[in-house]
């Protein structure tokens, strides 16, 4: 494997295995207007990788026309479904914000969930932007979508469908959310249960410049506060700005995906998809050795 791992612009990598493929979902690295449908990048051996593109049927997610980025997928029920931020709106009054979609395959295509075009939710829950969001299924099965811009992170409970909240106990917001923000955060975050406990990995800094950096912190509970325990990425001579990444297994090792950009280049949607080992220090991430 050696990094880029393709050769293009790309960002904010959501990485999942299912049968033994690697599937890391994109988002196009290019300004906001051109941002217009998702790919995704696969790998059966993290040595040769395939693009797959326009993996979103448009048509059903008419609403969203710009700034379609972040995105996440996971399998429930035999199907595969995607959720992802579109239109980059700043307030309710405007259309937008998250996105889910379904397809039987993880290549798509995926179709909303919802009729004419709805963004599954564009609220201001905590004052989070409704963008970067993640799914994680805890042991019992229970889907949590955790999301959130503007240095706010919540999480809410996803129905069987997941096309709906279900309740949450207080204190939550409306009874859908719980704001659960810890040290540093600004955005993309990724859950992974260790040892009985929820680690969070999420992007703090600026994403346009060298401060961009990962972070890790820790809970009890998949709902609690999460405690930052250490940095996991950071800028170095090799590379700038890493940040918006995932975490998975692959070959009995532990890997983190993620994008960067080349020392010296200060354009800001010049952001390459990159895979590198991510140990464990225990029950702890160690911090990642670019490569």
């Amino acid at each position: 494997m050696k990094n880029p791992v393709c050769d293009a612009w790309y960002a904010d990598p959501e990485a999942r295995v299912w049968d033994n493929t690697l599937y890391c979902y994109v988002t196009r690295s290019l300004p906001f207007d051109e941002q217009l449908n998702l790919d995704v990048v696969t790998s059966t051996d993290l040595e040769h990788f395939t693009v797959h593109r326009d993996v979103l049927d448009m048509t059903t997610f008419s609403t969203a026309h710009r700034a379609v980025w972040a995105p996440s997928a996971m399998e429930r029920n035999g199907k595969f479904y995607i959720v992802f931020a579109a239109n980059n709106i700043h307030s309710e009054d405007k259309v937008g914000g998250l996105y889910v979609g379904v397809s039987p395959s993880p290549l798509g295509p995926f179709k909303n969930v919802l009729a004419d075009g709805k963004p599954f939710l564009n609220r201001f829950y905590c004052g989070a932007q409704p963008i970067d969001a993640h799914f994680f299924c805890d042991d019992d099965g229970t889907v949590y979508l955790y999301y959130g811009g503007w240095r706010h992170l919540t999480v809410g409970k996803l129905n069987e469908t997941m096309d709906g909240f279900l309740p949450m106990e207080e204190p939550s917001v409306e009874g859908v959310v719980r704001e659960v923000t810890p040290e540093g955060y600004v955005e993309a975050p990724y859950v992974e249960k260790i040892g009985g406990k929820y680690h969070l990995m999420y992007s703090s800094g600026n994403w346009t410049n060298g401060t961009y950096r990962v972070k890790a912190a820790v809970s009890d509970t998949p709902c609690g506060k999460f405690e930052w325990y250490g940095d996991v990425l950071v800028a170095s001579g090799l590379a700038d700005g890493p940040g918006h990444n995932s975490a998975f297994f692959f070959g009995g090792r532990h890997y983190t995906a993620y994008h960067r950009r080349a020392v010296g280049d200060t354009y800001a949607h010049h952001r390459r998809l990159c895979i590198d080992l991510q140990s464990l220090d225990g029950d702890r991430f160690n911090p990642v050795e670019m490569t």
